[in-house]
């Protein structure tokens, strides 16, 4: 196992999501490399060649399509951070607050579109499935945004808006509502001189299993909360197996999905970036390619000249 190979399984079971490593500074993921290229063209050849490719994606490509992403100036709702509210804490202390604050996520996402960047993905999985090459997405984000735009092979690694958990008999359910239910009708405004609602418990979201009843929460993974151990271990696989790595629209300081990118750098498999600007892993990647995904991924994503129609 080379010394750089250090993300398994076993370790990945064990992290959790949050904004820092939770890994010694001291360890190293891989190497620095030398200044990343910007050449389209050298890039394309590693994507004519590549027979497996993943994509990893993160805000930034769904906040092309207007999907608020709650980080840096400005990543309010009302006067909290998404870090204040997106805890297993802050659900206990308030859970009508927290539904407020996911009851104005689905309604924005349900009023969004997948972007350009989207679709280029999605079509690109398809038309190269069909030349018996694989291209799989890691997904941070929990918007569904990929889904929406066809994309087929997707770990949605956060979970989704649209999915929720039951408290006391923890089944998981799809859950498109609009509103989610009665009482967070017209709740959930941003602005900040709102008011909490304060929604008794029993009138939040509630479990339909029969005899069940239980408080619903949205499915998705919490800061200071592990990541499916199951879905993991698909993601370690596909790192395994990819031969180009694409990092889209992601801050690279979100663990573990941090050091996704990395690990496969450090292995030597060409890995580009496309964001708006550069990350704390830009220089570790062979690529980058600044500006708006929905701009940068239709090109780099085209049917390349060699590629045989079947």
């Amino acid at each position: 196992m080379p010394p750089l190979w250090i993300v398994r399984n076993r370790l990945f079971s064990q992290l959790y999501c949050g904004l820092k490593s939770p890994i010694s500074t001291q360890t190293k993921i891989c190497l620095t490399m030398a200044r990343p290229s910007s050449n389209m063209a050298d890039f394309r050849k590693c994507f004519a060649k590549a027979k497996h490719i993943v994509v990893i994606s993160g805000a930034g490509i769904s906040a092309e399509s207007g999907v608020p992403t709650f980080r840096g100036a400005g990543g309010y709702w009302r006067k909290w951070k998404a870090q204040d509210l997106a805890t297993p804490q802050a659900f206990a202390r308030n859970p009508s607050q927290v539904w407020e604050f996911y009851h104005y996520r689905r309604e924005v996402v349900q009023s969004k579109e997948p972007n350009a960047g989207h679709l280029a993905i999605a079509e690109c999985q398809a038309r190269l499935h069909g030349q018996g090459r694989q291209v799989v997405v890691i997904t941070q984000n929990i918007d569904e945004l990929h889904r929406k735009a066809g994309t087929k092979n997707l770990l949605e690694i956060h979970g989704s808006l649209f999915k929720t958990r039951c408290t006391s008999c923890g089944v998981v359910a799809e859950n498109y509502k609009s509103p989610i239910c009665p009482a967070l009708s017209g709740k959930g405004a941003p602005d900040p001189t709102t008011q909490d609602a304060g929604i008794p418990v029993e009138q939040l979201p509630r479990c339909e299993e029969p005899g069940c009843g239980g408080l619903l929460r949205p499915h998705v993974v919490w800061f200071g909360e592990n990541l499916d151990p199951a879905i993991l271990e698909e993601v370690d696989k596909e790192l395994a197996l990819c031969d180009l790595c694409l990092v889209v629209g992601t801050s690279s300081v979100v663990y573990p999905a941090a050091m996704f990118a990395p690990q496969v750098s450090a292995r030597g498999v060409p890995v580009a970036e496309f964001n708006m600007e550069t990350t704390p892993a830009t220089n570790r990647f062979r690529f980058h390619f600044q500006g708006p995904c929905g701009t940068t991924l239709p090109e780099a994503l085209a049917p390349h000249e060699t590629e045989t129609v079947s």
